[in-house]
């Protein structure tokens, strides 16, 4: 059986949807410690998630899905072309590249690190940086109803899972309606519902 290491409330969350979204059987491990000897031993950088598929070992959650997706998954969830699954890769790269860094800044300088080490400059900074990728997205999804057209896949599952971060820095999206709309769409799947309601 698969099993999935990580908690929903760490990048783990969506690892455990893209399974949810499969409908295959996997357990969740609960990770407490991660740098303790035995965890290191399945994951050496220490952290979560981490994917152990009958010996076959996984880390780093983009990665995670998609072979998640690719294995397990049924079309439309991963296409059946190759140019899809080269739109699949592109998307969820641009997501972990142009759209997460920033979002990881906000969060920082406004919710994790210690008040005195928090910087409000880097958070706007990183505010800034973001207009211009969420323009791309929005732009794009005024003529698809997803990324890849008009059935949901895994492309859109990594994207919204790192857009998921906009709602607990309370990021302004109001420039972006198209973006927004898709966001909530996805944000609302009953799969992932089921991974969010995990430890």
């Amino acid at each position: 059986m698969i099993k999935l290491y990580g908690s929903s409330m760490s990048r783990a969350g969506r690892s455990l949807w893209a399974l949810e979204e499969t409908g295959v059987k996997f357990e969740q491990v609960l990770v407490g410690e991660t740098r303790k000897p035995e965890y290191l031993k399945v994951n050496p950088n220490g952290h979560v998630p981490t994917l152990d598929d009958n010996g076959t070992i996984l880390w780093e959650s983009m990665a995670i899905n998609l072979y998640v997706a690719e294995k397990c998954g049924k079309a439309p969830l991963w296409p059946s072309t190759v140019e899809g699954h080269g739109a699949c890769y592109q998307w969820s790269l641009w997501g972990m590249t142009e759209v997460e860094t920033r979002l990881i800044e906000i969060f920082e300088h406004r919710i994790m690190l210690p008040a005195a080490q928090r910087d409000e400059k880097v958070a706007l900074a990183a505010v800034e940086k973001l207009k211009a990728p969420l323009k791309v997205l929005d732009d794009h999804l005024r003529k698809s109803e997803y990324l890849l057209g008009k059935e949901f896949t895994i492309a859109d599952l990594n994207v919204a899972s790192v857009m998921s971060i906009a709602r607990y820095i309370q990021l302004d999206l109001s420039s972006v309606p198209t973006a927004e709309k898709w966001l909530q769409k996805c944000l609302g799947r009953p799969a992932n519902q089921r991974a969010g309601a995990m430890k």
